[in-house]
């Protein structure tokens, strides 16, 4: 059994791990915090946005963007640690991002609120350009959640919680997606936030399941993390590259006033044997 740890504890739902600079930073969407932490869990915020959600990405020059959902924002993260507008979205529901090795920011949204119990409707992807163009570039996700870029920077690959899949898209030379396929089937597997490793597979976390699976395209399970509550997001990271950061919490909900039980967000991790790749 792969051996676990708490590296921080003590938050809400916390979402969007991704490795930087010698640090893991994650969210803590229950209390509108990007927070930072080194591999001793001495962690500081470096930021703080009132959205819910709230993910992050980092652009190729090394600015933090951050997701202003209810303000239809992408905002960047300053020097100094202020906040300016680095794209408008427009619209509200913003959901997960990534950043590809061009500044191509992918950022989804959902087509209902699921929070406030409406009906299902399938959400989309935009595509935020370097060039501050901002435009829909893939729909009919019935929920997009976590996304990731391929190491070789050709693909794009959207997790569809509610289908149980993981879709790919080409992406083209402007940034846009075409061939779109189901990269895998994951069967009864609910997919949340995903990242690719140097073998081409990918992981992804598994709130219902308490746990992150790393398949294969096709859908072969090539590994398994169980952890003792709800996975939300994983990303690989570490001075090797082989440290799974898993965020997770207690579900109670997706209605429920407190979505995760207050003080039940950890942020775990792992060693695995293969290494991250690609973004984020």
């Amino acid at each position: 059994m792969t051996e676990i740890r708490t590296l921080v504890g003590g938050r809400g739902l916390v979402e969007s791990p991704r490795w930087h600079d010698g640090r893991v930073y994650f969210s803590d969407w229950s209390a509108g915090e990007v927070v930072a932490a080194d591999l001793d869990g001495r962690a500081e915020v470096v930021a703080r946005v009132k959205s819910l959600p709230l993910c992050t990405a980092w652009l190729p020059d090394g600015g933090l963007v951050i997701v202003d959902s209810p303000n239809g924002r992408l905002l960047r993260r300053e020097d100094d640690g202020s906040l300016t507008v680095h794209a408008d979205l427009g619209l509200t529901g913003w959901n997960d991002i990534v950043v590809d090795g061009r500044g191509n920011a992918y950022v989804d949204r959902a087509g209902f609120d699921p929070m406030a119990g409406e009906e299902v409707k399938p959400g989309f992807v935009f595509l935020a350009a370097p060039d501050g163009t901002v435009r829909e570039v893939a729909d009919d996700i019935a929920f997009p959640n976590g996304m990731a870029v391929t190491p070789d920077g050709s693909t794009l690959i959207v997790a569809d919680s509610y289908r149980g899949e993981l879709v790919a898209f080409a992406i083209g030379a402007g940034g846009g997606l075409s061939d779109r396929r189901v990269w895998a089937d994951l069967g009864d597997g609910t997919p949340d936030g995903i990242c690719t490793d140097a073998e081409g597979a990918v992981w992804y976390a598994d709130v219902p399941h308490d746990r992150c699976v790393r398949v294969a395209e096709g859908g072969e399970v090539l590994d398994v993390v169980e952890v003792d509550r709800g996975a939300f997001a994983c990303a690989l990271g570490g001075p090797g590259g082989t440290t799974l950061f898993i965020t997770a919490a207690q579900w109670q909900g997706m209605t429920e006033p407190d979505p995760v039980r207050p003080g039940s967000g950890r942020v775990l991790v792992a060693e695995v044997e293969v290494p991250g790749a690609g973004w984020p």
